[in-house]
């Protein structure tokens, strides 16, 4: 028997997100089409003795994420949980706290898997890696290859070649170790528990010797429990015979900004070709003509005159006007895009308009194509005192006049704008 475990972070997360993780958490916010999480429980419904899907994280149970749980239990026929922390435990503190329920039932091995990444999921191959390395006390991490420069902002791993044992890890190491990188998505058996376990005792030796007279002990408590898996448990296991990594070559990326949702689209809309072709708009009489690979929900009402594509996304009720070109964008529920609007690299929140002849345009943060090995780049914000050029983010509610332009800004939501912006964040 297998499980799996999403660890889906928490509302001080996803930061960077903003402002669109204001309306709905960010492992919700819908990528080609669906929520984020979605394509990690498809996933690892199609394995076929995976009994559970854990979800772990300290959101507040809310409508929503409830909502979402009680449809996909019923779409993929699987238990779904929502375990909430008490608090922010990290990576490994996580899945400790709630070691017992992955446990019941005695699953042989489990999968745990962040939710911000996108990914192929070769979860049955990471499976057979593992019968075939060595004992059943053994770890996978899932590895991807990044160039040189980009592997410094990912766990490194150092491999041996013939057996493919992970000899050494440096989470964001400051030179350069291995342009072999942490995918976030592990295999693991029930042994773990005893290395986690042994990490949080050695916190909770560490808090009694430092512990301060002033301080609570409930403070110290939660301090001991927070426990990183790549930082904690991969350091100190690499070398010793346990932790091997599967290296895929399929499509891997991490989705931390805006930006890289629209890439991450991109990657699923592509896959859809096999997994879902029913997904993908076709052209087709009295419809509107799609370039590429388009996601278009059955209730959004637009126009045949209208021209989508590629890579673009159109969620529930969205109205799109005569004339109106679409490339490269995610469109939220609810908005409205009037006749002879234009929006490139852009997302649209919930229930905004762009009015009639508007441009709002982005500017791409792809990896660089000449590079197999390339991946996003997670940009800052800011660069020298500047808003760093990227996609355009309307948030919800937002509402764009007619003839005006919008370039690389950010727009808070409920905001009437009344002309032209370039490069601004729009409070």
């Amino acid at each position: 028997m297998l499980k799996a475990v999403i660890l889906i972070g928490g509302p001080q997360k996803g930061t960077r997100f903003r402002p669109l993780s204001f309306e709905v958490p960010k492992p919700l916010f819908p990528v080609a089409g669906v929520p984020m999480l979605q394509h990690h429980i498809e996933a690892c419904s199609k394995l076929p003795n995976m009994k559970e899907i854990l979800l772990i994280g300290f959101y507040q149970p809310n409508e929503e994420l409830n909502r979402f749980l009680s449809c996909a239990q019923q779409d993929f026929k699987i238990s779904i949980r929502y375990l909430q922390e008490y608090a922010a435990l990290g990576t490994g503190g996580g899945i400790y706290h709630f070691r017992d329920q992955i446990l019941s039932g005695s699953p042989e091995a489990f999968f745990v898997m962040n939710a911000d990444v996108c990914s192929e999921f070769p979860l049955p191959e990471m499976l057979d890696f593992q019968k075939e390395h060595g004992d059943a006390y053994s770890f996978v991490i899932l590895g991807t290859t990044a160039n040189r420069k980009q592997s410094l902002n990912y766990g490194c791993i150092v491999e041996n070649e013939q057996t493919d044992e992970v000899l050494h890890y440096v989470e964001k190491p400051g030179t350069f170790v291995s342009d072999i990188i942490n995918c976030g998505i592990y295999l693991f058996t029930p042994e773990i528990f005893q290395h986690i376990g042994a990490v949080f005792q050695k916190n909770q030796q560490d808090m009694l010797l430092y512990y301060d007279e002033g301080e609570e002990q409930s403070n110290g408590w939660h301090r001991a429990e927070v426990i990183r898996l790549e930082q904690d448990i991969f350091t100190a296991l690499a070398g010793q015979g346990k932790l091997y990594v599967y290296k895929t070559d399929r499509f891997w990326s991490q989705i931390k900004s805006a930006g890289s949702a629209i890439y991450a689209s991109r990657l699923y809309l592509n896959q859809y070709h096999t997994t879902h072709p029913e997904r993908l708009a076709t052209n087709r009489e009295g419809g509107p003509k799609t370039r590429g690979n388009v996601y278009i929900h059955p209730t959004a009402n637009i126009d045949p005159t209208a021209v989508l594509g590629p890579n673009v996304s159109i969620g529930t009720g969205v109205t799109i006007g005569a004339g109106v070109r679409v490339r490269e964008s995610i469109i939220l529920h609810g908005a409205t895009l009037q006749d002879h609007s234009c929006v490139l690299n852009s997302i649209v929140g919930w229930g905004s308009t762009i009015g009639k002849w508007a441009r709002v345009e982005g500017t791409p943060s792809d990896p660089n194509p000449n590079d197999p090995y390339a991946k996003i780049d997670s940009e800052t914000l800011f660069r020298d005192g500047k808003l760093t050029p990227s996609i355009t983010i309307l948030g919800c509610n937002v509402n764009i006049p007619s003839e005006v332009i919008i370039l690389n800004s950010i727009v808070l939501p409920h905001k009437d704008l009344n002309r032209s912006f370039k490069n601004q964040i729009i409070l």
